[in-house]
């Protein structure tokens, strides 16, 4: 069966909308089932082999898989958009446009070993967490070296050979109008070698995907969005190409009595209204495991709030903390007593208007306004 007549899609068993993983998965269900090393002397499990190998190397690629989707086989023959040939054909307009532009159109070599994906973690602490910081094991899925081929793709004992396609260049040319275009070879994409035998566990990827324990050290001030970087943690690279980076995204869970803005940290707090008439104090836990002692002042408002340096959260990679708000909120009381309404009475009668000029202030506003 050839891949060049038969659609890429079909050879894995997808669908032409299959998403990476999906694709992934089936190749590699299919090159278990058809590698040579379990089919020995079956020309035709060797042939199935190669061609889905080819339709996985094509579609695994966003940039491959896009100009067949496209144009189909003709993409990756000679003249199409992704094809051609490393020859003589165009080789003095090739060396002009490598002389002024460089590797975009000519030249460079063989593609360097691609790095490993990026990977992303997205971890939840609490704000006590933030505070005083933690350290944290996660497991995650990730591709890792092969253990058996270590990372090179190919079966022990085996080696690499040149790439016919592309002569061992790693790049083929194609004419395009006036142009000469060079791109890297999709047959060993770039590296001017293929494999005499993939590895049977891989695939010839060199890697695989299996759990990892990671130890995760969360600094004391981190906030949500806080980012962290494990370098060397992420996808393992394509036959032995340098690992990705993992970094961990910090999102720090609500709080039942703090707001937080930055290193600030707000509250509310309700008090009665004779302690907002005499003055008083509040006691506030703090996040450290100590308390805080907050004075108010005789005659506050609600709403009026009231800052204590450095009883918020810490400055991250830094020293100090930030401030702690706390928003005065005095609550009317809606049970009383007969000794308790009496007391309020007496109060009332002994008013003046002075004892709240907000109050006089308004009622004299609308005397003025409307002559009442």
């Amino acid at each position: 069966m050839s891949s060049v007549e038969t659609d890429f899609y079909e050879l894995l068993e997808v669908s032409r909308d299959a998403d990476d993983r999906t694709i992934k998965s089936a190749y590699r269900r299919l090159a278990m089932q058809f590698h040579p090393d379990r089919n020995p002397g079956c020309a035709d499990s060797e042939a199935k082999f190669k061609a889905i190998s080819s339709a996985y190397d094509c579609l695994k690629d966003p940039q491959k898989r896009a100009a067949y989707d496209r144009f189909g086989h003709a993409a990756f023959q000679n003249g199409g958009p992704g094809g051609g040939h490393h020859g003589g054909d165009f080789s003095d307009l090739g060396d002009i446009f490598e002389t002024i532009f460089g590797s975009a159109f000519g030249g460079g070599g063989r593609a360097q070993p691609r790095r490993g994906a990026d990977l992303r973690y997205d971890m939840e602490v609490t704000l006590e967490e933030a505070f005083h910081g933690k350290s944290s094991e996660i497991e995650i899925e990730v591709s890792q070296s092969c253990d058996t081929c270590q990372g090179s793709g190919a079966t022990p004992g085996t080696s690499t050979r040149g790439c016919k396609l592309c002569n061992g260049y790693g790049k083929v040319r194609a004419k395009q109008g006036f142009f000469v275009v060079e791109r890297p070879c999709p047959n060993c994409h770039g590296r001017g070698e293929v494999l005499e035998s993939p590895c049977r566990d891989c695939g010839g990827e060199g890697r695989v995907d299996k759990p990892q324990g990671l130890k995760v050290d969360i600094p004391p001030g981190v906030d949500t969005g806080t980012r962290i970087r494990l370098s060397g943690k992420g996808e393992a690279g394509p036959r032995g190409a340098p690992p990705g980076d993992l970094y961990i995204f910090i999102h720090v869970q609500a709080h039942g009595v703090f707001q937080r803005e930055g290193t600030t940290l707000a509250t509310r707090v309700p008090i009665s209204f004779t302690t907002a008439a005499l003055g008083g104090c509040v006691t506030i836990p703090d996040l450290s495991g100590e308390t805080n002692t907050i004075d108010i002042p005789a005659g506050i408002q609600s709403g009026k709030q009231l800052r204590q340096r450095g009883a918020g959260m810490p400055v991250l990679q830094g020293r100090g903390r930030g401030d702690l708000v706390v928003e005065i909120q005095v609550e009317t009381p809606t049970k009383l007593t007969k000794a308790q309404r009496e007391i309020l009475e007496q109060f009332r009668e002994t008013e003046t208007g002075d004892e709240c000029p907000e109050s006089r202030g308004f009622f004299d506003r609308i005397k003025n306004a409307f002559g009442t």
